[in-house]
């Protein structure tokens, strides 16, 4: 939370124009100059897969802690070889790397705040796409999207990153119940995208990661990804400031032994006496300047007329 006086100063109507120019300034920075419309109906008496008393909405609905959540979970995915070869040569991370994660966040908001029959849609684009993208790693194994350990590979280093960031830049953090059901509702769109197990409790996520852990390795294909990533390309001059705070604030939430794998130098005394502060002090400030989504609280209102209902 904002310090007191700062809640008051936010209050204050004086700010209003300058919460709505550095509001405009962030949403130009996260999805250029057009404001796209909402990716799903806003209309429909539905409450979705989730529904809006649920944890994940919570989460979700957080948008500075999903975007370091969000880099974390691209820099932790490429440490699977089989994964990592399916970007690789099928997508355009290499050359926008941060369009992967607009368009990651996309399939969370729909499959979070969309109607039911919105985030089916969206799991079935992905599937589609999934059955795809074949072929054959650098060290010569066959790799399959569709691959049911490559889904689980995918899924938890996501869940464990939103959750992470969550915990530390959130607004308020959860409760280990809490933890521990936002990993539940998750693995129903794990499930549905064709995984066939998941981790559902954080004490299964981090015995997954122990036993994943040999399978996994910073390898060229990671390591080049990595560099993209963590430069940020087609980036203006004040945009790459507060995202490099982003890429800070998510390696700084990575395992050290990932950040070895990734050859990730980090400075343990600078993430805890610099980063920590910034990264909150600045999803303090995105978070007064947005305010409310109102694509969010339009879904809130459909999916309680739902249940109303």
């Amino acid at each position: 939370m904002l310090p007191c006086p700062l809640r008051l100063l936010a209050a204050a109507p004086v700010l209003g124009p300058l919460r709505r120019t550095v509001a405009g300034s962030i949403r130009r920075s996260l999805a250029g100059d057009d404001a796209a419309p909402p990716p799903f109906d806003l209309s429909e008496g539905d409450a979705g897969l989730f529904g809006p008393r649920s944890v994940t909405w919570a989460v979700h609905a957080d948008l500075p802690a999903m975007l370091i959540g969000g880099v974390r979970a691209l820099l932790l995915q490429t440490l699977h070889p089989l994964a990592m070869a399916g970007v690789a040569e099928h997508s355009t991370w290499r050359d926008d790397p941060l369009g992967r994660l607009q368009r990651t966040a996309d399939f969370l908001g729909t499959t979070t705040f969309g109607t039911t029959e919105d985030a089916e849609a969206a799991i079935e684009r992905v599937r589609f796409v999934h059955r795809h993208v074949v072929g054959t790693a650098p060290d010569g194994r066959p790799y399959h999207a569709d691959d049911p350990a490559l889904l689980c590979w995918v899924h938890t280093a996501e869940v464990d990153s939103f959750l992470r960031a969550f915990q530390r830049y959130g607004p308020r953090p959860l409760d280990p119940s809490g933890c521990d059901t936002y990993l539940t509702e998750m693995a129903v769109v794990a499930r549905r995208l064709g995984a066939t197990w998941v981790p559902s409790t954080a004490d299964e996520v981090d015995a997954y990661l122990r036993r994943v852990r040999p399978e996994l390795d910073g390898g060229r294909q990671a390591r080049e990804t990595v560099r993209d990533l963590l430069r940020g390309p087609g980036l203006g001059p004040a945009e790459r400031v507060a995202y490099a705070l982003v890429v800070a604030a998510a390696v700084e939430l990575l395992p050290g032994w990932a950040c070895r794998e990734l050859g990730i130098r980090r400075l343990p005394v600078v993430e805890v006496g610099v980063v920590r502060p910034a990264a909150h002090l600045v999803s303090e400030t995105v978070r007064w300047a947005l305010g409310p989504s109102p694509v969010i609280e339009a879904a809130r209102a459909r999916a309680d007329t739902a249940l109303l209902g």
